[in-house]
Order: structure tokens, then sequence, then C-alpha cells
């Protein structure tokens, strides 16, 4: 297959050299090296959210939410996950992440609830600035509101990473895979950043507004929601030249590449169903 020097998206695996098969086939298919994708993808998505989404960060005047650094890659291994293996295998991954999600919050809660011993001691309770409130009250109690702060999250947030987390990325995964037919497998960047704008956008429009509206002011809401959305695609975009890496990688050692034809695109649907 000819290449023109000048096109960026020209093919990273030679499609000459792959089986060409559709989603239902695909999506029965043993792949080699999918378990690892699933599982660096779930982790990710489980850092992201206990670690980043709730602290609100502010770099050189522009304000974000301090999980975009991190959780952007998730969406990129969602768009390898699509684009290698196919929607059967990416849906997969998507439900194996959502009750991982749910998992993680039911830990948390359960966590965060116990009581602390009086003497446990951490970084707070050794800083000189809260001296004056550990002797009022003990250790434990000032390590208890610190890692309530950071593990401890609201209902609310719970509620929006799990909603967002699961709308954006079937959207994501549904729009590349129906581009890749429409492209017949040419341009991949069309779609993996195409299919990032569309998902990213369903994600931070469900967690802003369920997450923080009411807590947040208004404009603080609008402000984060499309400044991360800007962020999360320019991350896409970024990180282009990895995504084309390991899609050929993951292509050429795999040994086919999924067309979804033939595949029931419902977020419900069973193996069986395609």
């Amino acid at each position: 297959m000819t290449q023109t020097p000048h096109d960026p998206a020209a093919a990273p695996a030679d499609p000459s050299h792959l089986a060409r098969i559709g989603g239902t086939a695909g999506g029965r298919r043993h792949f080699r090296y999918f378990d690892v994708m699933m599982a660096a993808f779930v982790a990710i998505l489980l850092l992201s959210n206990l670690i980043g989404a709730a602290k609100l960060a502010s770099v050189q005047g522009i304000t974000f939410g301090a999980g975009i650094l991190f959780f952007p890659v998730s969406y990129v291994l969602g768009d390898v996950l699509t684009e290698v293996y196919g929607y059967a295998h990416a849906r997969r991954c998507v439900w194996v992440g959502f009750f991982a999600l749910l998992f993680m919050a039911m830990m948390s809660f359960v966590v965060v609830a116990m009581p602390p011993a009086q003497d446990w001691g951490c970084a707070s309770s050794a800083d000189p600035m809260f001296a004056e409130l550990v002797a009022k009250t003990s250790p434990g109690t000032i390590c208890q509101t610190t890692y309530e702060s950071v593990f401890g999250s609201t209902w609310r947030i719970v509620l929006a990473s799990v909603l967002a987390f699961w709308a954006g990325e079937f959207v994501n995964s549904f729009v590349l895979a129906r581009m890749k037919v429409w492209t017949d497998g040419k341009h991949l960047w069309t779609r993996t950043i195409g299919s990032t704008v569309f998902g990213q956008a369903v994600d931070s429009a469900i967690f802003y507004p369920v997450a923080f509206l009411g807590t947040w002011t208004t404009q603080a809401v609008l402000t984060v929601m499309v400044t991360n959305w800007a962020m999360k695609v320019l991350w896409e975009v970024v990180l282009t030249p990895v995504t084309y890496a390991v899609v050929g990688t993951l292509k050429k050692r795999e040994g086919v590449d999924v067309f979804d034809t033939d595949t029931n695109f419902s977020p419900f649907a069973t193996v069986k169903e395609g």
C-alpha cells in the first residue's frame, strides 16, 4: 500500500499483512495482549479517579481539575482497545472499569468510615502547624480529617465519576468504531481525535455539574468543564504519535484488523449478540 510522505495518518502497520475481520468475529476471538491492555486501562482509570478528581488546580491563571493530567491516558488506551480489538472488546473493558469504580467507591466509604486509632500518626499530626489541634484532640483525629480530605469522596463525586466514565467511554468507542468503517481504516488520527472530542464532551458535561454544581459557583463549573474538555482533546493530539506506535505494534502482533461492520453497538449486548 503506497503511503504519501505528507500523510500523518499513514497506518503504522501495513494493512496488507493483516487479516481483516468483522466485529462479531473479533468479539469472539482470543487476543494475546488484550488482557494486558485491559489491566492498564482499569489501573489508570482507578488511580485517576482516586487521586486527582476532586482537586481544583490553577497554573499560570488556568484553572482545571488535577485529574486531567493522567485521566486522558485511559481514553488513549480506550482508543487503542477499540481500534485494535474492536467495539465488543472495548465494551468489555468499559464494564470492567465500571464495576471496578463501584468497588473502589464502596471500599473508600467503608475504610474512611472506620474509627481511627487515637495514636495513629501521619504527616499532618507531626506538622508543627497542627500541634495545637493535636494537643486538644489526638493525632488520630487530625490524621482522620486529612485522610477524609483525600479519600472521602462524596456520593455526588462517586455518582458523577461512574456516570461520566460509562457514558463518555461508550460514546468514544462508538464514534471511533463507526469512523473506522467510514474511513476504511485510513487516517487513524481523525478518529482518535474525533472520538475524543465527543467522548470527552459527554464525560465533562456529566461529571462537573453532577459532582460540583451548587458546591462550586456556576462560573467555576463551566470554566473547569470547558477547560478540562479542551485539555483532554489537546492531550489526545499530543499523544497521537504514541497511539500510532502502540496501535501499529499491537496490530502487527495480533495479526488482524477488526472492522465493526456487523457489530451490535448496544452497551448491554452480549458476545453472542455481537
